[in-house]
């Protein structure tokens, strides 16, 4: 292990966006780290806290995402934003989607969100956030816990690395 990783001993990250491409980095990075032995601290708050909640409905979202290429037939098909005016796009472009992520065995966004429970990761609900969008603790996965945006600075005030996603 190299000095840098044995000088990391904390993470703080904020997750701001509850689609399902944007759900894969914080979990992703998270359980990583934690496996690492690095201390995790997940700060859920706007649309990332839906990551929360017990029932997952996560879709894709091809509006201002001009990265976003597909593997089609042998090729990459890029998805231009006017795509995303056209119904049902969104929904195609979240089934693609799943099917890669089953198609190459990659984890689940409910597999990782298990696998962060069971590394101890401290996940935060932001309870401004939670009164705002008028969400119930019991809509959310249990072991979380709420707190504002002090509690995500006293968590990043004493971490070695901050991530906003």
């Amino acid at each position: 292990m190299s000095d840098a990783l044995e000088n990391a001993k904390s993470m703080s990250i904020i997750v701001t966006k509850g689609t399902l491409d944007w759900a894969y980095p914080p979990f992703i990075l998270g359980t990583t780290a934690a496996a690492m032995g690095v201390n995790v601290s997940m700060f859920f708050t706007f649309y990332g806290l839906t990551l929360l909640k017990k029932d997952l409905d996560l879709k894709i979202s091809t509006l201002g995402n001009p990265a976003m290429q597909m593997p089609m037939m042998g090729m990459h098909m890029a998805m231009p934003n006017v795509v995303s005016m056209i119904p049902g796009v969104d929904r195609a472009a979240t089934t693609m989607m799943k099917n890669l992520i089953k198609k190459k065995g990659v984890a689940s966004i409910e597999d990782l969100r298990e696998a962060a429970v069971e590394s101890d990761i401290e996940m935060i609900a932001c309870q401004m956030t939670m009164d705002l969008f008028e969400f119930e603790k019991g809509e959310m996965i249990d072991g979380i816990k709420l707190g504002g945006a002090a509690t995500y600075m006293e968590n990043a005030l004493k971490s070695d690395i901050n991530l906003y996603i």
